[in-house]
């Protein structure tokens, strides 16, 4: 997004706060799944996502034209989030899109936080992101756009329903089902950072050959937290090909420290 559509983006967020202040879990829940289908629906139909876009529009007309729309087929809390989505000026159409579903993903962890589940949501993403991303063909048949919905849908839940949060399959429902999805692996590790932002941490990787004990675990968040100036939080992946040390990566930032990075260096050094 561009400047003018980040702007809008953060008038939208503040809406979505306004609207959702006090309100239940459960609330939070329906109000998600609703922002959710209204992204599909406006991914899905071009016209109407120009026409909500179109700047030679006024914000009051294109406001109007969601609320004839979706009037009667969802919320008044959801219709007025989208009216308010409307309202702003997007750079692109496809950030109206994008925008509505930020506003989703930010409803669903709301969702998560109001019921208590946020720590165990952002953990169970984690480890989803973990199975994807070591499971050649679960990452392939996810990360197909060409793939249906309903059989993406009907894979997510036979995996995970009542296994995990119902926010944490709403979350990886509605982002590995639409037609843009992508790397599978990479969207699920962005909403296990969001759902890691959401607490105020930052999200330290970590790679290493045996498993951290809890004191190491909490002197290594110290020691990063010091490092980097700001809370972090660990998500730690047992991986023996590392042979031993960590690889620890915040952000695009890597931190090798492994026995297999210094027999690679040394390898180089005696080829040079």
């Amino acid at each position: 997004m561009d400047a003018s559509s980040r702007a809008a983006l953060a008038q939208s967020r503040e809406r979505l706060i306004d609207r959702t202040s006090g309100a239940t879990g459960e609330s939070l829940v329906g109000l998600a799944e609703e922002l959710f289908a209204v992204a599909r629906l406006l991914d899905g139909h071009i016209a109407l996502r120009r026409a909500m876009s179109d700047p030679s529009g006024s914000p009051a007309e294109r406001a109007a034209l969601a609320r004839r729309v979706l009037g009667g087929k969802v919320s008044e809390a959801a219709l007025d989030l989208v009216e308010t989505v409307a309202r702003q000026r997007w750079s692109r159409p496809l950030d109206l899109v994008e925008a509505t579903e930020t506003l989703a993903t930010e409803a669903a962890l709301d969702a998560a936080s109001a019921r208590g589940e946020l720590d165990g949501v952002e953990d169970e993403l984690f480890r989803f992101g973990r199975i994807v991303a070591g499971n050649a063909e679960l990452s392939r048949i996810l990360s197909d756009r060409a793939a249906p919905a309903e059989g993406k849908t009907a894979l997510i839940e036979r995996l995970l329903t009542g296994r995990v949060s119902p926010v944490t399959v709403l979350l990886l429902r509605s982002h590995l089902t639409g037609r843009t999805v992508g790397n599978a692996a990479t969207v699920v590790e962005r909403l296990s950072e969001a759902a890691s932002g959401r607490r105020g941490h930052s999200v330290a990787r970590v790679t290493t050959a045996v498993p951290l004990t809890v004191a190491q675990e909490r002197r290594l968040t110290d020691v990063l937290s010091r490092l980097y100036g700001r809370a972090m939080g660990l998500q730690v992946t047992v991986d023996p090909d590392v042979l031993g040390g960590l690889v620890i990566r915040v952000g695009d930032e890597v931190i090798d420290g492994s026995i297999a990075h210094r027999l690679e260096a040394a390898g180089r050094r005696l080829v040079g």
